[in-house]
């Protein structure tokens, strides 16, 4: 399963529960991390910005991230404007349009009320969870 996860489940995910249980099923590879270069370089400015760039589970991140493990990435996105007041998430959708990614994952109201663009289900991670596996 192809899935985009939002910048604010990577963060969440250091603090365990369903984050964490969706960053490992990436890291154990059912199911693989679709990235564009704006998606990618949020993740690393922002987990930098939060103070994790001396964390342990930063640096394996960025190790994954480098290697290509269990990710398809894109150098080229449609432009979409579907995020109602933060156009800056559309990178999300633009991302998985790209790759023809089956959801993204988000915590962000405002991304998760599009609801679906495609055929891409936009979900929590709960709903990911429920809908996606017995995690």
């Amino acid at each position: 399963m192809k899935v985009v996860i939002d910048t604010n489940i990577f963060v969440s995910s250091f603090f365990g529960g369903k984050p964490r249980k969706i960053i490992d099923l990436w890291k154990t590879g059912e199911i693989t991390l679709c990235l564009s270069s704006a998606v990618l370089d949020e993740y690393i400015d922002v987990l930098r910005r939060i103070g994790m760039k001396d964390e342990s589970e930063l640096d394996e991140l960025l190790s994954l991230f480098s290697r290509g493990i269990n990710i398809l990435f894109t150098t080229k996105t449609p432009k979409i404007k579907i995020v109602r007041d933060d156009p800056d998430d559309d990178k999300l959708i633009e991302c998985a349009a790209a790759l023809k990614a089956d959801a993204v994952i988000t915590g962000d109201a405002k991304i998760l009320a599009v609801e679906e663009y495609m055929g891409i289900k936009i979900l929590s991670p709960q709903q990911f969870l429920e809908n996606y596996g017995t995690y």
